[in-house]
Protein backbone atom coordinates (compact mmCIF):
# COMPACT_ATOMS: atom_id res chain seq x y z
CA UNK A 1 0.00 0.00 0.00
CA UNK A 2 1.55 3.41 -0.88
CA UNK A 3 0.54 5.92 1.90
CA UNK A 4 0.07 9.61 -0.28
CA UNK A 5 0.19 12.70 2.22
CA UNK A 6 -2.80 14.63 2.18
CA UNK A 7 -1.42 18.06 3.38
CA UNK A 8 -4.50 20.02 1.84
CA UNK A 9 -2.31 21.34 -1.21
CA UNK A 10 -0.32 19.63 -4.09
CA UNK A 11 -1.10 17.12 -6.85
CA UNK A 12 -2.62 14.05 -5.42
CA UNK A 13 -4.54 13.10 -7.73
CA UNK A 14 -2.00 12.55 -10.65
CA UNK A 15 0.50 10.75 -8.01
CA UNK A 16 -2.21 8.50 -7.20
CA UNK A 17 -2.75 7.74 -10.26
CA UNK A 18 0.38 6.90 -11.84
CA UNK A 19 1.02 4.46 -9.30
CA UNK A 20 -2.53 2.90 -10.20
CA UNK A 21 -1.35 2.36 -13.78
CA UNK A 22 1.12 0.30 -12.15
CA UNK A 23 -1.45 -1.73 -10.25
CA UNK A 24 -0.57 -0.27 -6.59
CA UNK A 25 -3.41 0.35 -3.76
CA UNK A 26 -2.71 3.73 -2.99
CA UNK A 27 -4.32 5.52 0.21
CA UNK A 28 -4.52 9.29 0.65
CA UNK A 29 -4.75 10.76 4.25
CA UNK A 30 -3.87 13.50 6.39
CA UNK A 31 -4.44 11.33 9.08
CA UNK A 32 -2.09 11.13 11.95
CA UNK A 33 -2.41 7.48 12.80
CA UNK A 34 -2.31 6.09 8.93
CA UNK A 35 0.74 7.71 7.87
CA UNK A 36 1.82 6.35 11.34
CA UNK A 37 1.43 2.74 9.90
CA UNK A 38 1.77 3.42 6.48
CA UNK A 39 4.17 0.98 4.78
CA UNK A 40 5.45 3.49 1.94
CA UNK A 41 5.22 7.10 2.17
CA UNK A 42 4.72 9.33 -0.86
CA UNK A 43 5.40 13.60 -0.22
CA UNK A 44 3.86 15.11 -3.36
CA UNK A 45 4.32 18.73 -3.47
CA UNK A 46 2.87 22.02 -5.56
CA UNK A 47 2.68 25.09 -3.76
CA UNK A 48 4.87 27.20 -1.18
CA UNK A 49 6.97 26.15 1.51
CA UNK A 50 5.23 28.72 3.61
CA UNK A 51 1.94 27.40 3.77
CA UNK A 52 2.93 23.32 3.51
CA UNK A 53 5.27 23.36 6.66
CA UNK A 54 2.27 25.55 8.47
CA UNK A 55 -0.53 23.01 7.41
CA UNK A 56 1.88 20.12 8.14
CA UNK A 57 2.45 21.44 11.90
CA UNK A 58 -1.28 22.12 12.22
CA UNK A 59 -2.09 18.33 11.60
CA UNK A 60 0.29 17.23 13.76
CA UNK A 61 2.44 15.46 11.14
CA UNK A 62 5.86 16.55 11.15
CA UNK A 63 6.97 14.28 14.00
CA UNK A 64 5.13 11.45 12.18
CA UNK A 65 6.98 11.70 9.28
CA UNK A 66 10.69 12.19 11.41
CA UNK A 67 9.97 8.56 13.16
CA UNK A 68 8.59 6.99 10.18
CA UNK A 69 11.69 7.82 8.63
CA UNK A 70 13.81 6.55 12.09
CA UNK A 71 11.60 3.63 11.72
CA UNK A 72 12.76 2.90 8.00
CA UNK A 73 9.94 3.50 6.00
CA UNK A 74 10.60 4.17 2.57
CA UNK A 75 9.52 7.69 1.85
CA UNK A 76 9.82 9.50 -1.42
CA UNK A 77 9.41 13.44 -1.55
CA UNK A 78 8.32 14.88 -4.84
CA UNK A 79 9.11 18.51 -5.96
CA UNK A 80 7.91 20.78 -3.00
CA UNK A 81 7.91 17.36 -0.80
CA UNK A 82 11.50 17.51 -1.78
CA UNK A 83 11.95 20.95 -0.04
CA UNK A 84 10.27 20.81 3.19
CA UNK A 85 12.53 17.45 3.95
CA UNK A 86 15.38 20.10 4.02
CA UNK A 87 16.13 22.42 7.02
CA UNK A 88 15.41 25.72 5.93
CA UNK A 89 13.73 27.29 2.10
CA UNK A 90 14.41 30.91 1.07
CA UNK A 91 10.80 31.03 0.14
CA UNK A 92 7.94 33.20 1.67
CA UNK A 93 10.87 35.20 3.33
CA UNK A 94 12.93 32.00 5.09
CA UNK A 95 10.75 29.02 6.18
CA UNK A 96 11.97 26.23 8.70
CA UNK A 97 11.70 22.52 6.83
CA UNK A 98 11.24 19.17 8.81
CA UNK A 99 14.99 18.91 8.57
CA UNK A 100 15.21 15.24 7.87
CA UNK A 101 17.98 15.99 5.21
CA UNK A 102 20.72 18.98 5.90
CA UNK A 103 20.77 21.93 3.91
CA UNK A 104 19.15 24.97 2.52
CA UNK A 105 16.33 25.40 -0.81
CA UNK A 106 17.18 28.47 -2.77
CA UNK A 107 15.48 30.74 -5.48
CA UNK A 108 17.71 30.46 -8.62
CA UNK A 109 18.91 33.61 -9.53
CA UNK A 110 20.21 33.64 -12.92
CA UNK A 111 21.81 36.81 -14.58
CA UNK A 112 20.86 35.33 -18.32
CA UNK A 113 17.06 37.06 -18.89
CA UNK A 114 16.41 34.10 -21.32
CA UNK A 115 16.82 31.92 -18.38
CA UNK A 116 12.95 31.51 -17.01
CA UNK A 117 11.90 31.18 -13.58
CA UNK A 118 10.18 28.89 -12.69
CA UNK A 119 12.11 26.27 -14.57
CA UNK A 120 9.55 24.71 -16.39
CA UNK A 121 9.79 21.48 -19.13
CA UNK A 122 11.92 18.73 -19.62
CA UNK A 123 15.71 18.14 -18.57
CA UNK A 124 18.38 15.83 -18.12
CA UNK A 125 19.18 14.33 -14.45
CA UNK A 126 22.92 13.22 -14.30
CA UNK A 127 23.39 10.69 -11.57
CA UNK A 128 26.35 11.26 -8.84
CA UNK A 129 26.02 7.80 -7.44
CA UNK A 130 23.81 4.27 -8.04
CA UNK A 131 20.72 3.77 -6.53
CA UNK A 132 17.79 1.50 -6.80
CA UNK A 133 15.69 3.81 -8.12
CA UNK A 134 17.81 4.22 -10.68
CA UNK A 135 17.64 0.77 -11.93
CA UNK A 136 16.54 0.24 -15.89
CA UNK A 137 16.81 4.18 -16.08
CA UNK A 138 19.75 5.39 -18.15
CA UNK A 139 22.10 8.31 -17.17
CA UNK A 140 20.94 11.58 -18.44
CA UNK A 141 17.31 10.55 -18.75
CA UNK A 142 15.11 13.62 -18.80
CA UNK A 143 12.29 14.18 -16.43
CA UNK A 144 9.69 16.91 -16.16
CA UNK A 145 10.00 19.78 -13.78
CA UNK A 146 8.28 22.74 -12.59
CA UNK A 147 9.81 25.18 -9.72
CA UNK A 148 11.29 28.15 -8.54
CA UNK A 149 13.59 26.74 -6.05
CA UNK A 150 15.77 23.96 -6.03
CA UNK A 151 17.74 22.10 -2.77
CA UNK A 152 21.06 23.08 -1.96
CA UNK A 153 22.46 19.73 0.60
CA UNK A 154 24.94 20.44 3.00
CA UNK A 155 26.45 17.11 2.65
CA UNK A 156 27.50 16.14 -0.74
CA UNK A 157 26.86 12.32 -0.56
CA UNK A 158 23.12 12.96 -0.20
CA UNK A 159 23.14 14.24 -3.87
CA UNK A 160 21.85 11.12 -5.87
CA UNK A 161 21.54 13.16 -9.09
CA UNK A 162 22.30 16.88 -10.21
CA UNK A 163 20.30 18.61 -13.13
CA UNK A 164 21.73 21.96 -14.49
CA UNK A 165 19.51 25.08 -14.88
CA UNK A 166 20.34 29.09 -14.79
CA UNK A 167 23.50 28.97 -14.55
CA UNK A 168 23.46 26.36 -11.53
CA UNK A 169 24.09 22.43 -11.46
CA UNK A 170 21.57 21.53 -8.58
CA UNK A 171 20.33 18.48 -6.77
CA UNK A 172 17.75 17.30 -9.00
CA UNK A 173 17.47 13.87 -6.44
CA UNK A 174 18.46 13.76 -3.13
CA UNK A 175 18.45 10.76 -0.24
CA UNK A 176 19.30 9.27 2.85
CA UNK A 177 17.89 5.54 3.76
CA UNK A 178 15.04 5.42 3.70
CA UNK A 179 14.37 9.00 1.80
CA UNK A 180 14.87 9.13 -1.65
CA UNK A 181 12.97 13.17 -2.95
CA UNK A 182 13.02 14.74 -6.44
CA UNK A 183 13.15 17.56 -7.55
CA UNK A 184 11.36 16.48 -10.69
CA UNK A 185 8.26 15.14 -10.87
CA UNK A 186 8.25 11.38 -11.69
CA UNK A 187 4.14 11.32 -12.32
CA UNK A 188 4.79 13.48 -14.99
CA UNK A 189 7.62 12.14 -16.60
CA UNK A 190 6.10 8.94 -18.92
CA UNK A 191 7.66 6.07 -19.15
CA UNK A 192 10.74 6.71 -17.28
CA UNK A 193 8.72 8.04 -14.27
CA UNK A 194 6.64 5.32 -13.81
CA UNK A 195 10.02 3.20 -13.68
CA UNK A 196 11.16 5.63 -11.30
CA UNK A 197 8.08 4.81 -9.14
CA UNK A 198 8.15 1.25 -10.29
CA UNK A 199 11.91 1.01 -8.49
CA UNK A 200 10.46 2.68 -5.54
CA UNK A 201 7.49 0.15 -4.66
CA UNK A 202 10.28 -2.78 -5.13
CA UNK A 203 12.95 -0.65 -2.98
CA UNK A 204 13.64 -2.12 0.27
CA UNK A 205 16.51 0.20 1.97
CA UNK A 206 19.11 -0.93 4.27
Amino acid sequence: MITIVDYRAGNLTSVRLAFETLGEPVEITGSADRIRAAERIVFPGVGAAGSAMRTLREMGLTDVLRSALARGVPFLGICLGTQIVFERSEEDGGVDGIGLLRGTVRLFRSQDRFDKVPHMGWNSVAYRRPHPLFDGIADGSEFYFVHSYYPDPAEPETVLGVTNYAGTAFASVVGRDPLVATQFHPEKSGRIGLTFLQNFVNWHPG
